[in-house]
């Protein structure tokens, strides 16, 4: 069974950086496509970045190019998102996801992932 678990999220100001993990067991990632997305009160869930399944591509979303990058340990089968240059608007819970579907693309929609994780809430004041 896939299970995946983010950690790193937290309180933090304007401009701060964070490192947000997901670590994952029940498969091995080094293989598969995985993303970050991110979700406030009333609002449907964003796509923040992703990675494919070779790990030689990534993608951002416009708003954190330039301030987030999406990375992996397949040694730790662990997803990074390391956050820069916060802005009071990042606020949201994040969420990790992974495609066990085949496919070698850079996935950005919800419904291109299979497992999520339970989220880990970011907060930052300005």
């Amino acid at each position: 069974q896939v299970q995946l678990v983010e950690s790193g999220g937290g309180l933090v100001q304007a401009g701060d950086s964070l490192r947000l993990s997901c670590a994952a067991s029940g498969r091995t990632i080094s293989s598969l496509a995985m993303g970050w997305f991110r979700q406030t009160p009333g609002k449907e869930r964003e796509f923040v970045a992703s990675i494919n399944r070779r790990g030689t591509a990534t993608y951002n979303t416009d708003s954190v190019k330039g301030r987030f990058t999406i990375s992996r340990d397949s040694a730790k089968n662990t997803l990074f998102l390391q956050t820069t240059k916060m802005k009071p608007e990042d606020t949201a819970v994040y969420y990790c996801a992974l495609r066990i579907r085949t496919g070698s693309n850079i996935y950005t929609g919800s419904e291109d992932y299979d497992y999520w994780g339970q989220g880990t809430q970011v907060t930052v004041s300005s």
